[in-house]
């Protein structure tokens, strides 16, 4: 059992995250994915400062030594500010189904950086698992339910996506994938020597939360975020469930999984939420499962069973 927590953690960040995905979707319908952002950040931090207290005796870890803070801070600034703001730009560019695909390319990145500056050799069983899981989750979400796979999609006006516009929606999406392969390099940095995950997560947090609401502010925008969610109660109560699931609970178990775990695999079965989200979106959603989605559930499903041996 310990000898696969991080492969457990990573899972679990799996399940955590496809949940968060769907109440952050039911919010940002109603408040937009800006709000979103920075509400759930907000939420997040009070929720990981409490917990904090509870169980490590102090508010935040003062006494988390000044490279820990570079690295942890570091790691909030890619993964929650630049990452999301690329991940967020790719949505609206390209839609989520092209957005998916790009960031399943993230196991790819982050095995990538964990071989050439952490010297993370998987060997050749691992990799297969790699390879599997990843096409799996690629082969999920490559097509939509109108089984329409060309890249000049049509947007919500019917006109065909410019090839400039569709450009720069690729480009997002990809850098979307290489952030979040950053900030979990930068959270392995500043999480070595078995340092707390919930203290890594809370400077994180706070670097992220300081980071967003300061360019709220400058930009004018703070006030309009509380109006719109005084406008919106059930929004709120959505956001309240995606920042228990995701930036606390989710990005808790995330650090576990890449503490503890080589960076290229606890990346792999992170990145299976697309592969989670099937029968939630069957089930909520009332969405059509056709024979690719099962093909590739099982191709992720053999792929992280590689992972285990």
């Amino acid at each position: 059992m310990g000898a696969y927590l991080g492969h457990i953690a990573a899972l679990a960040t799996s399940v955590a995250w496809s949940f968060t995905s769907v109440f952050f979707t039911l919010s940002g319908r109603q408040v937009g994915s800006a709000v979103v952002n920075r509400t759930r950040l907000l939420l997040a931090l009070v929720f990981v400062t409490l917990m904090h207290r509870m169980t490590q005796g102090q508010f935040f870890p003062l006494d988390a030594e000044p490279f820990r803070w570079g690295w942890l801070a570091l790691s909030g600034l890619i993964g929650f500010v630049v990452g999301d703001a690329f991940l967020f730009q790719a949505f609206v560019m390209i839609g989520p189904r092209l957005t998916m695909l790009l960031m399943a390319l993230t196991p790819v990145f982050s095995t990538a950086l964990g071989w050439v500056l952490l010297r993370e050799a998987l060997t050749p069983l691992e990799l297969a698992g790699v390879v599997l899981a990843v096409g799996g989750v690629a082969l999920v979400v490559s097509g939509d339910s109108n089984g329409n796979d060309d890249p000049e999609e049509e947007d919500s006006r019917g006109e065909v996506l410019h090839i400039r516009h569709y450009t720069l929606g690729v480009l997002f999406g990809l850098g979307a994938a290489i952030g979040q392969a950053g900030g979990l390099f930068a959270s392995r940095m500043g999480l070595v020597g078995d340092f707390p995950a919930l203290s890594g997560n809370l400077i994180r947090l706070i670097a992220a939360t300081i980071a967003i609401w300061v360019m709220a502010f400058l930009r004018r925008q703070a006030g309009v975020n509380f109006e719109k969610l005084r406008a919106h109660p059930r929004a709120f109560l959505t956001i309240v469930g995606g920042a228990l699931l995701g930036p606390f609970v989710g990005v808790w178990l995330s650090l576990i999984a890449v503490q503890k775990a080589p960076l290229g695999i606890a990346s792999t079965l992170m990145s299976l939420s697309p592969i989670v989200l099937l029968p939630v979106g069957r089930v909520l959603f009332n969405e059509r499962i056709g024979l690719r989605a099962v093909g590739g559930t099982v191709m992720a499903v053999a792929g992280s069973a590689l992972l285990f041996l």
